[in-house]
């Protein structure tokens, strides 16, 4: 049986609030740490029947970045309960919920060039 590894390393400042984020796992291409910005982790809690969240982000993480890693966050999990449970209509509601996301994210941004 094949082993995977995901590792994250979160440096914190003297609140406790993330200051870098890195990561490395065992099966990415090239190796050692790299630093991100924001991770959301979710975790099936069997005992409990419930989800476990961890999420986390730098504060040099931009508000327009944050949306669209939530935004791309749903599109993923769009597709993998599309593979998961070949529920059709539920893949479907969820990229719709992202394309209007989408759409206000980008007249957000439009507005504020002006």
């Amino acid at each position: 049986m094949k082993s995977s590894e995901i590792k994250f390393k979160i440096n914190l400042d003297d609140k406790n609030l993330p200051k870098s984020i890195q990561w490395d796992a065992s099966d990415k291409e090239g190796d050692g740490d790299e630093a991100t910005k924001s991770i959301s982790l979710n975790v099936w809690d069997n005992l409990n029947h419930s989800t476990l969240r961890i999420d986390l982000w730098t504060d040099d993480m931009s508000v327009v970045e944050m949306k669209r890693f939530y935004i791309d966050i749903l599109g993923g999990m769009a597709q993998t309960i599309l593979n998961a449970t070949g529920d059709e209509f539920m893949s479907e509601e969820m990229k719709e919920l992202c394309d209007r996301l989408v759409k206000h994210v980008n007249e957000e941004n439009k507005n504020a060039a002006k």
